[in-house]
């Protein structure tokens, strides 16, 4: 989620130092918690009872009764990769119920304690390799030999509530022959268990590489998480080995594919749709062979809708996808939004990617003869800024209804954001989308109350001071001497 709020270039930059020395107090703050937030707290419920919970994101604790970094359990054991090497199902839910007991009773810089870095290390290496195998647009196919088929789970924005993820598997399913996954992104930032959600994700991806798929948001980003509470939270958890957890995270998140097609009848991305790349004139040069520019918008031109094959064939392993130049089509992807009004414009809100309208909607889904368009990117408080559009109290939208088909958005993190400075909680529901065999075209929508209680956590980014995911920086602003170069990868 996000919206780049346009602003004068030395304005942005003086908002940007601002934010980041506030980040900076934070994060000193985090490295050195103070001992009263770490105190004991009533046990989270079994992920099997009941989803209604009642509202209020910090719970009063019940008396203490124990040590929380001695307690009696079998979750203190230090992981270790299974003796066969295989990740299994029951190894899974184990390592779920680890990472759901130190967020109870571990202060974060005792993560290493029970994750140990090597051991976090292998677990994002061996799911970033398959990750980087997959192509920009994966293919989705539940169908089966005998035309029977399985079930496929679509999943919104998650911003690390890890224990509302927890509640979401058991709800829908735990992943498996008879049913799919597609994650819409945006695993990471704002809620306080970015890492446990991802690497939880992440080794369902390890474990079935086929009916998990992991697509890329736009806060799996460098200036994202370096601004909305993953960085910082990393290096709260794992102190000395955070750089390491951190790039290697970085690393992971430029392997994630950018958008799916499940069984030929829906189009899932972060975003949403993206403009065609088209070649400027070529201009001539004395003594030199005539050049031509790819670009995402002639200088006066109308954009164009873009193919999916241009989408297969754009660059997507970028710590922060441009705003401008020859690679547009991931920064479209992850940053677009649906408007009412038809065509396709820039999107100045965000000051990067487009809104695109109903003809555009149909459009695509003529083209490609899909029936659906589930995209995420939208919270509750993006749409309480957008009354043309639809609210997400119920956790998704049905924002386009074309001759072809509809366009949706759903989002999964309920009760969010996490951490508030308005005396009134959205106190909004999650949901998650089910397709079904055999036409996939027929969306079944699952609400759900936030996981309660939440154990009381420091936030990783001053989220009183920061701006909020509606009025984020001028990305344009940070072109001269910004450490957030759009175009750099990372390395292993």
């Amino acid at each position: 989620m996000g919206r780049v709020f346009s602003s004068k270039k030395k304005g942005a930059i003086s908002k940007l130092e601002r934010v980041l020395s506030n980040s900076l107090r934070l994060h000193k703050k985090i490295r050195n918690p103070k001992p009263k937030l770490t105190a004991p707290l009533r046990p989270f419920p079994s992920m099997s009872e009941s989803n209604s919970h009642t509202n209020g994101d910090n719970p009063e604790p019940a008396p203490a009764t124990e040590d929380p970094t001695t307690a009696s359990d079998p979750s203190t054991t230090p992981l270790s990769w299974p003796e066969d090497g295989e990740l299994s199902r029951e190894w899974i839910r184990h390592f779920s119920s680890v990472l759901s007991w130190c967020s109870r009773h571990l202060p974060p810089s005792q993560l290493p304690s029970v994750l140990p870095p090597v051991f976090l290390q292998r677990l994002i290496l061996t799911a970033s390799n398959i990750l980087h195998r997959e192509p920009n647009l994966v293919r989705v196919d539940p169908l089966r030999g005998d035309g029977e088929g399985a079930s496929v789970v679509v999943v919104g924005d998650v911003h690390g509530q890890l224990h509302d993820v927890m509640f979401l598997l058991e709800d829908a399913g735990f992943p498996g022959e008879d049913r799919f996954f597609v994650f819409n992104g945006d695993y990471v930032d704002r809620g306080a268990w970015g890492l446990e959600t991802f690497v939880l994700l992440l080794a369902w991806k390890i474990h079935l590489p086929h009916r998990v798929f992991l697509l890329r948001g736009n806060h799996e980003s460098k200036y994202c998480t370096s601004i909305y509470g993953f960085e910082q939270e990393v290096m709260a958890k794992y102190g000395d080995q955070g750089p390491m957890v951190y790039r290697k995270c970085l690393r992971c998140f430029e392997g994630l594919p950018l958008a799916s097609i499940i069984a030929d009848r829906v189009y899932t991305a972060h975003g949403g749709l993206f403009r065609g790349v088209v070649a400027a004139p070529p201009k001539k040069h004395k003594g030199k062979k005539k050049s031509r520019k790819i670009v995402g918008d002639v200088s006066g031109g109308a954009m164009k809708l873009g193919s999916l094959d241009e989408l297969a064939r754009a660059r997507r392993t970028v710590l922060d996808p441009p705003w401008q130049g020859a690679n547009l089509i991931p920064g479209d992807v992850l940053w677009s939004d649906p408007s009412n009004k038809p065509g396709l414009s820039p999107n100045k809100e965000r000051g990067i990617g487009l809104l695109w309208g109903p003809d555009m909607t149909e459009e695509f889904l003529y083209q490609y003869q899909i029936k659906l368009i589930i995209r995420s990117h939208e919270g509750p408080d993006a749409r309480d800024k957008r009354h043309e559009l639809g609210g997400m109290d119920k956790g998704y939208t049905i924002d386009h209804v074309v001759a072809s088909g509809q366009l949706i958005t759903v989002f999964s993190a309920p009760d969010y954001p996490q951490f508030q400075a308005t005396e009134e909680r959205y106190n909004n529901q999650g949901a998650y989308i089910v397709l079904n065999p055999p036409d996939y075209s027929t969306p079944v929508f699952h609400s759900f109350e936030a996981a309660r209680p939440r154990p009381k956590v420091n936030p990783y980014y001053d989220f009183e001071q920061v701006i909020d995911s509606d009025e984020e920086l001028d990305l344009k602003s940070m072109d001269n001497g910004s450490s957030h170069d759009t175009n750099a990868s990372i390395s292993n």
